[in-house]
């Protein structure tokens, strides 16, 4: 038997040999801006190292790759569920709201991608675990990994070289992978559509950034996306309700005045009369989502804080989106299918008798108060013109005109569906990449409707995204075509029936048509034919 005092020094022996293994495992849970008093970000490699040891303390992490980069680095998906879920089989099961987030978009952009290693590190072990009660999150902290480990100096001067070296902005493909969400061409958004969006179907999409300059004053600005082409219930609740709400939480629990995202133009004078928000395209994955009846959030950390300070800011609003959605989940599904169900009906009810927006143009959403801002002194004219100095003071305006509307400029006709002819598969496998439903002829078929006649047709001068964008002009023509066995017929009658119209409406400001999907057969029909897909009413 053993006395006290050698039971005691196993029992303290035992104890040390614990608290090492627990010391042990907290610093390997350390991110590297921590370990580096925030002169550094995490490199792809820390982030995956990060990963696993999450894993190996808790049984609610579920991790597997979205797909590979061209540099074949797997792009890591983090299901944290309770209890734990792997698959979106399970996940509809469940019920519960799946909610996705993805930092480093823009690998230069690194708060994002250290907030969600931090979060996660809080639901599964610290004191947000009750998170989970009504929620399935997915998080991807390192969506460009690529870019993220092209790290130099001066990449972000807006950041105010905090951290002093970021990764590149673009993929090791050379596309920006927010402006890749209709023409997907990159490895990345293909292989998030494919394994993690269709299959998933997260009700909330999050997309964290940074801004790229403009002084405002709010730690973080946000924005839902935008309305122009899908059903306006989903927009009205994230900018009415939810988005109001967590700015209000922000800022009584945390103090931080947190706003609407845009820009102002000096070159519009000063103070600011004018707030911008970006443009309405589905290009950007978070506009994407209104089209697909699902709500969306841009994160827009503010670059000129320090690197610390965006993270937690970041962290914040997750933390924020997280506490809501945990609590109005069942609200938020009921909204999101009460609009699938109404883009549904409106074909239904509207086809060949309402029109709807293929162009837009902003205009005025809303009347800002309390805007703060760093302030300017006009200075001396230069060649004619005012010049402005920014100053350290923050000041406060108001009736300041935000600009986040947008209004048809051109309309078209709401079809029933769409006939492509099956030689089209490039643009077959786009709609099917997105979860759009066809299905092909079992036999000759003639349906009734319109016929788009190409009257003129021009690029855009210069490239983007690899690609030279088209836009055309012309006449719809009413007429009864025949098409073949093995066409493709795409009912509009479907879910993703907004997504649909803008995406083959061949006057569509970001369509098909704008990324170049039709052009080998444009270009072998001299530019003077019609638009190969026909828009059917009836058959």
């Amino acid at each position: 038997m053993y006395s006290k005092r050698v039971f005691s020094l196993i029992l303290g022996f035992y104890l040390s040999l614990q608290l090492q293994a627990q010391f042990q495992g907290i610093d390997s849970l350390l991110l590297t801006p921590e370990k580096t008093d925030f002169q550094k970000t995490s490199t792809y490699q820390d982030v995956i190292n990060f990963i696993g040891q999450l894993q190996k303390h808790s049984k609610n992490v579920h991790v597997f790759s979205m797909g590979k980069s061209k540099e074949e680095k797997d792009i890591p998906v983090v299901i944290l569920a309770n209890p734990l879920i792997k698959t979106p089989q399970e996940a509809r099961k469940s019920g519960k709201l799946v909610l996705y987030v993805q930092g480093n978009i823009h690998a230069g952009e690194v708060e994002g991608k250290e907030s969600l290693m931090m979060l996660m590190r809080d639901i599964v072990l610290g004191n947000k675990f009750y998170y989970l009660e009504n929620l399935i999150v997915i998080f991807v902290p390192i969506y460009n990994t690529d870019g993220n480990d092209k790290m130099v100096k001066g990449l972000r001067p807006s950041q105010e070289d905090s951290p002093p070296e970021t990764g590149q902005r673009e993929s090791s493909e050379g596309y920006d992978l927010n402006r890749d969400g209709v023409k997907m061409d990159a490895l990345e958004t293909r292989a998030l559509f494919q394994n993690v969006i269709v299959p998933w179907d997260p009700q909330i999409f999050v997309d964290l950034h940074t801004t790229n300059g403009t002084w405002h004053a709010f730690p973080l600005t946000w924005a839902p996306s935008a309305h122009s082409s899908g059903e306006k219930l989903v927009f009205d609740y994230s900018y009415s309700i939810m988005l109001p709400s967590i700015t209000s939480e922000v800022l009584r629990k945390h103090n931080l005045q947190f706003g609407v995202y845009g820009d102002y133009y000096l070159s519009e004078g000063w103070p600011p009369v004018n707030f911008y928000s970006y443009n309405h395209h589905p290009r950007y994955l978070v506009n994407q989502f209104g089209l697909r009846n699902r709500m969306a959030i841009l994160s827009e950390a503010f670059a000129h804080n320090r690197f610390y300070e965006r993270i937690n800011s970041t962290y914040i609003f997750v933390s924020e989106i997280l506490e809501y959605a945990n609590s109005h989940a069942s609200e938020i599904i009921e909204i999101n299918k009460s609009a699938e169900q109404a883009s549904i009906q409106n074909v239904k009810s509207n086809a060949g008798k309402l029109k709807k927006g293929v162009q837009f143009k902003i205009t005025p959403l809303d009347t800002l108060n309390n805007f703060i801002t760093y302030d300017y002194l006009q200075g001396p004219l230069k060649d004619g013109k005012k010049t402005y100095f920014r100053t350290g003071k923050i000041v406060s305006y108001s009736n300041v005109t935000y600009y986040a509307k947008y209004e048809a400029t051109k309309e078209s006709t709401l079809p029933s569906g769409y006939i492509i002819p099956a030689e089209f598969t490039n643009v077959v496998d786009n709609l099917r990449m997105h979860g759009i439903v066809l299905n092909r002829l079992t036999q000759n078929k003639t349906f009734s409707g319109e016929t788009f006649l190409i009257d003129s047709i021009v690029y855009e001068k210069d490239s983007f995204q690899h690609h030279k964008a088209l836009v055309l002009s012309g006449i719809f023509k009413q007429e009864s075509k025949t098409f073949k066995k093995g066409d493709y017929q795409v009912d509009l009658a479907q879910p993703l029936s907004n997504l649909v119209f803008y995406l083959l409406e061949p006057e569509s400001d970001d369509g098909l048509v704008h990324w170049n999907y039709f052009d080998k057969a444009l270009k072998k029909n001299n530019y003077k034919a019609m638009y190969p897909v026909f828009k059917y009413f009836t058959w």
